[in-house]
């Protein structure tokens, strides 16, 4: 897809994803539900913070359209939101850990 098929609405919705991305926690958060649905203990236990910070950072990833929650009894399972936003993070990954010649 070109730049030019993306109105400017759509780039700012865009800019605004990458923002909430742009924090390390919660793009820890997102790496760790891209390969099994967490909740929010669990999140919180494996980053080292709070439940509370967790859910705050979910929040902000959920209106983002980045990660979505299931209901299972009492607890939210969070995963990411679909395969695009899984793909974008890989390929990211992917991205950061080539090897640099020109440094």
């Amino acid at each position: 897809m070109e730049k030019a098929a993306l109105s400017a609405a759509r780039i700012e919705i865009l800019a605004d994803m990458c923002k909430v991305m742009g924090d390390p926690t919660r793009l820890q958060i997102l790496l760790g539900c891209l390969d099994k649905p967490q909740s929010v203990g669990e999140i919180a236990l494996n980053l080292g913070i709070s439940d509370a910070l967790a859910s705050h950072h979910l929040r902000n990833l959920k209106a983002a359209r980045l990660v979505r929650g299931e209901r299972r009894g009492q607890r939210v399972f969070y995963t990411a939101a679909d395969a695009h936003v899984r793909n974008f993070v890989l390929d990211m990954c992917a991205h950061v850990k080539e090897v640099r010649h020109d440094v």
